[in-house]
C-alpha cells in the first residue's frame, strides 16, 4: 500500500496533498516512514510537517501546541480592520494571530502571551514579543491601559466535551488550550473582566466563540462593562467588545 492509500485508509480526506507535504518535510526515507506512520495514528498534519497555513502565511507549529484553525481568521480580519497601534494576542498558542497581524500592520506593536511554556517557545519562533503567564498577568505592567486591541482566542470547549473531540485535538494538543471549564466560558469571563483595565478607552476585545455559546459570551462581555456584539462569517462566530 503506497502513502496515499495508507493516508486515505486512515481517513485523510486530502490524502494526495498530505502525502506531498509529508514527503517535502521528510529528510530521508526512514523519516518519511515515521511521519506517515504518526499521521496514520492521528498526529495532526501540522505537527508532522512543523507548520500550519494561516491567513496565507506559514506559521511554525511544534508538537503539543494548538494548531491554528481557519475559523480564527475572522478574528484577524476584525483586528486588522480596527488598524490598532498596540495589540495583544492572548492565549496565543503558536502566536499565529499575532504573527499575521504583525505582517499586516508592520507599524503596530504586537505582543503575545500564553500560560503554556511549550506554546510560548513555539510562538517565539513566529513573533518577537511573547510572554509566559496567566492571561494579562504575563504582560509588562507598562501596557496596562494602552491596548487598542486584545485578540483572545481562549479555550472554549466544555470540560465534559473534550473526550468527544477528534483524536488530533484530544490527544495531541495541550488540554489547557482546549478546556474552557464547565460551560466552556470560564476563561472568557476572566479575560473580559480583566480586559477593561488593560484596554485604552475605546479599545476592543475580540474573542472566538461557538454558536451555542454566543449568548453566554455576550453576557460575559456585558458583565465586564463592555459594549458587545456578535460577528459571524461562514463557520466562525466572534464576540467583539468595546470599552
Amino acid at each position: 500500500m503506497n502513502i496515499v492509500e495508507r493516508l486515505r485508509a486512515a481517513g485523510c480526506v486530502f490524502a494526495e496533498e498530505e502525502a506531498a507535504l509529508l514527503q517535502e518535510a521528510a529528510d530521508s526515507p526512514r523519516h518519511l516512514e515515521e511521519l506517515v506512520s504518526q499521521r496514520v495514528d492521528g498526529l495532526p498534519l501540522e505537527h508532522a510537517v512543523g507548520w500550519a497555513l494561516f491567513c496565507g502565511q506559514r506559521i511554525v507549529v511544534t508538537r503539543g501546541v494548538f494548531v491554528p484553525r481557519h475559523r480564527t481568521e475572522l478574528l484577524v480580519d476584525l483586528a486588522t480592520g480596527l488598524n490598532p497601534s498596540v495589540v495583544v494576542d492572548l492565549c496565543c498558542g503558536s502566536g499565529a494571530v499575532g504573527a499575521v497581524l504583525q505582517h499586516r500592520l508592520p507599524a503596530a506593536h504586537v505582543h503575545a502571551a500564553d500560560i503554556d511554556p511549550v506554546a510560548v517557545a513555539c510562538a517565539r519562533k513566529n513573533l518577537a514579543d511573547v510572554y509566559e503567564g496567566d492571561l494579562f498577568d504575563a504582560l509588562p505592567a507598562h501596557l496596562r491601559g494602552t491596548l487598542d486591541v486584545v485578540v483572545a482566542n481562549v479555550p472554549y470547549v466544555p470540560t465534559l466535551d473534550i473526550p468527544f473531540m477528534p483524536v488530533e485535538a484530544r490527544d495531541h494538543e495541550a488540554r489547557v488550550a482546549l478546556d474552557g471549564g464547565t460551560d466552556g466560558l470560564e476563561v472568557l469571563r476572566r479575560v473580559a473582566m480583566q480586559a477593561t483595565s488593560w484596554l485604552r478607552p475605546g479599545g476592543h476585545l475580540l474573542s472566538e466563540t461557538s454558536e451555542r455559546q454566543a449568548a453566554g459570551a455576550l453576557a460575559a462581555f456585558a458583565a465586564a462593562g463592555l459594549t458587545a456584539e456578535l460577528v459571524t462569517s461562514d463557520d466562525s462566530t466572534a464576540v467583539v467588545g468595546r470599552r
